[in-house]
């Protein structure tokens, strides 16, 4: 039994039918990440070895006497730099908090390890998870998956590696403008953007206005994100706008019949978009496999503004991502020693008021009608998830789009990134599938977006499309050719 390349579904059994101890389990997980790891940077703060193995010793006991803790029973699990763990560290990828080391758990890391995972570390993210290339100057760069020559995407880089190499069975991240989801594309695997609420998230600065940001599950197949996702989801009294309903519905089988399903093609917004070559027949193909299953596949226009809806966008952005900047930079010294994509976030948001917060509110409250007016014509909406294809790891991020031979400058250091923002903008579940590869053998995804609150079911039509899309599953990242290139180095 190979038991790396066991699905998290699989392995849960296998350890609940004692057809592996939890024990071997751990020892196979840390020999892949001791041999693979150091091509990749996914996984950080690993924790001591022996450690590791007596905590999977204790979940053997448990099983002896026929005790499981849940689905997550003996598995290792590394959690996200931006999220808290008891006892190890918790850096945001942040020199500033190289050696902070939180008393508890965060809300996210309770319910995991109460489900029964071993944390065996974190996983790396960009500095205070911002920009979609995971870099910082605690942990260094992360390297993609089918190339170490290129980045990972982020913020929830480091979990996305993880999982395309094996490091671990399943992963968590978080997502603010595609950080589930850009990662998952350019990894190979799924990423799922919850519904607004869907996974709540504690500690937490602010818990009545900071809602474009959310936990959530990452994983090889889909039926891994959804029992994953009934891990994580539930409302939480810490969350007081976080969805009542329970994440058992998750653990369903997602078999169902997607004939005559509407989905409503967005592309590249009209050309309004920049995308590299390539990206959209990619998406296109991975369409036309759902097309094969009977679903209907039609051309979207998102009827309003897009770039009205990205200055809405801007403004929130800048108050919420400033707010979490904001108490480093009380002491002025730290500037040094903050990334200059962060200090502009904040530096942007100097002078903002409250009335233009309103007014962006009330421009996004617009947007939102107006999506729920798109999803009378159409079951689902789907758009690439993201405009480039994996960039070179020593790049910071696009400087500009290179499409059909005309340049178009990025105005910002995420601007490469707006294809994402709409599921976010308008809390929508969403989910990155894998669409396809490029010449060069680097991948792509494609996000499908469901109905307010329907994880679920766009849990059942990623499902319909993984049975159809092995081609593409199946094409999995050379390890030894990765190992092999890593230990050559590459510069960040």
């Amino acid at each position: 039994m190979n038991i790396t390349e066991l699905t998290a579904d699989a392995l849960s059994k296998a350890i609940h039918a004692r057809q592996v101890s939890c024990r071997e389990v751990m020892q196979a997980y840390l020999a892949r990440i001791e041999a693979v790891n150091p091509a990749f940077n996914a996984i950080v703060s690993l924790q001591d070895g022996e450690s590791l193995l007596r905590q999977a010793d204790a979940r053997d006991a448990q099983l002896a006497r026929g005790e499981s803790m849940g689905w997550m029973h003996g598995m290792p699990q590394a959690i996200k730099d931006l999220a808290n763990t008891a006892g190890i560290p918790t850096t945001l990828g942040s020199p500033l908090m190289r050696h902070f080391v939180p008393k508890e758990d965060g809300l996210l890391a309770r319910r995991m390890k109460a489900a029964g995972c071993i944390v065996i570390g974190k996983t790396n993210t960009p500095e205070f998870g911002l920009g979609s290339h995971t870099f910082n100057e605690v942990f260094g760069v992360t390297r993609n998956a089918y190339d170490p020559a290129f980045c990972a995407g982020g913020s929830s880089g480091g979990a996305a590696v993880a999982l395309a190499q094996r490091l671990l069975p399943v992963a968590d991240g978080s997502d603010f403008m595609g950080s589930l989801r850009n990662p998952a594309a350019w990894a190979n695997v799924f990423g799922l953007r919850p519904s607004q609420g869907r996974v709540p998230m504690a500690p937490a600065q602010d818990v009545w206005v900071s809602q474009l940001g959310t936990e959530g599950p990452m994983g090889r197949t889909v039926r891994d994100v959804g029992l994953l996702l009934s891990v994580q989801a539930g409302y939480d009294a810490c969350a007081p706008l976080s969805i009542a309903q329970g994440g058992h519905q998750f653990r369903a089988a997602l078999d169902f019949d997607p004939q005559g399903l509407r989905i409503g093609w967005l592309a590249d917004l009209g050309g309004y978009l920049p995308m590299e070559d390539g990206i959209v027949p990619v998406c296109e193909q991975a369409l036309d496999r759902l097309r094969g299953v009977g679903c209907e596949i039609k051309p979207a226009t998102l009827g309003m503004p897009p770039d009205a809806v990205w200055q809405a966008w801007l403004v929130w952005r800048r108050a919420l991502v400033a707010s979490r900047i904001a108490p480093f930079l009380l002491n002025a010294k730290n500037r040094a020693h903050i990334k200059p994509e962060a200090l502009w976030e904040y530096d942007q948001a100097q002078g903002l008021s409250g009335s233009q917060l309103l007014g962006a509110s009330a421009q996004r409250t617009a947007f939102y009608q107006q999506m729920l007016g798109l999803f009378e014509h159409y079951d689902y909406l789907a758009l690439p998830t993201a405009q480039v294809w994996p960039f070179e790891a020593s790049q910071r991020w696009p400087q500009s789009i290179v499409s059909g031979g005309a340049s178009v400058a990025m105005d910002t250091y995420h601007r490469w990134m707006e294809v994402v923002i709409y599921a976010t903008f308008a809390g929508l579940p969403c989910i990155s599938v894998p669409a396809g590869f490029n010449a060069a053998g680097l991948p792509m995804g494609l996000q499908i977006i469901g109905k307010p609150q329907a994880d679920f079911a766009v849990l059942q039509l990623a499902g319909a499309y993984e049975q159809v899309a092995q081609d593409v599953l199946q094409r999995m990242p050379s390890g030894r050719r990765a190992v092999a290139a890593g230990a050559a180095g590459y510069p960040c």
